[in-house]
């Protein structure tokens, strides 16, 4: 499972000791500059380049690398089909009107905008990607309090992440038990089982939820937590090539202008 292999890449890929804020200073600006974009060129050109960084600098699975596109990508494949039949045009190719209020259409410049738009979406996603399989979330958490990130939004969020991993190893150790007792050998036993389960999860989260409130009572929490992490120097090599992938990306949404598909 990609939720079970997340934290772990991110541990363990190739690019683990580059500097945080260049990673995160590279997935930043190239959403920036996909949503700077007017053309579909620089985002596709983005998206090509991180995926040449996840898959050959950061040695992260192709197979895996994949499974993050699978539900955005169908998302995206979703809304793009709505933005070229209802966005219209002057010059339609195909049109319908079961309404005499509402009519579909597909027009050059609805296809024009329907690739953009998912050109915008693969090349953020690819940036979002970048850095959720480079950059482990302790790191993030420590960028964030540098960043003079309210204290109260990081520690919530430490608590949310470390409560996911902790909800979801109690969902795992559940169903795997209902397995063995043949919970799932039947429709009627399964929404029994899965109904069971989700009663015994919350409560397991429930349980953990005070656990921790004790553990940060009895270490004296006064607001805020610790943060440990490695100031790691920043390096010439992945500065020169976190600049040179700024200033490359830049100018093709410079020249790039308003080139349209068709």
């Amino acid at each position: 499972m990609i939720e079970d292999l997340l934290e772990d890449i991110a541990q363990k890929n190739g690019i683990r000791q580059v500097n945080t804020y260049l990673k995160v200073a590279t997935g930043t600006g190239a959403i920036l500059l996909c949503l700077l974009s007017t053309s579909y060129i620089a985002p596709l050109f983005i998206a090509a380049l991180l995926t040449f960084a996840i898959l050959f600098l950061a040695r992260v699975g192709a197979k895996t690398y994949a499974g993050l596109f699978i539900h955005p990508v169908w998302f995206a494949l979703v809304n793009v089909a709505g933005i070229v039949l209802v966005y219209g045009g002057s010059t339609p190719f195909w049109s319908w009107d079961p309404f005499p209020w509402f009519s579909l259409s597909v027009t050059r410049e609805s296809i024009n905008q329907g690739f953009f738009v998912f050109s915008r979406i693969v090349g953020g996603m690819s940036a979002v990607c970048f850095i959720a399989l480079t950059t482990p979330m302790t790191d993030l958490f420590i960028v964030m309090r540098r960043c003079r990130v309210p204290d109260v939004v990081v520690d919530l969020a430490m608590i949310i992440y470390r409560t996911i991993f902790i909800l979801m190893n109690q969902v795992i150790q559940i169903y795997q038990a209902q397995v063995m007792r043949l919970g799932y050998s039947s429709w009627r036993e399964s929404v029994h089982s899965f109904a069971s389960l989700c009663g015994a999860a919350f409560i397991a989260s429930w349980e953990s939820g005070e656990d921790l409130i004790r553990a940060m009572e009895a270490r004296c929490y006064d607001g805020k937590f610790a943060l440990l992490g490695e100031n790691r120097p920043v390096e010439k090599m992945p500065c020169l090539a976190v600049g040179i992938f700024l200033v490359l990306s830049t100018a093709v949404v410079i020249v790039s202008g308003n080139i349209t598909i068709i």
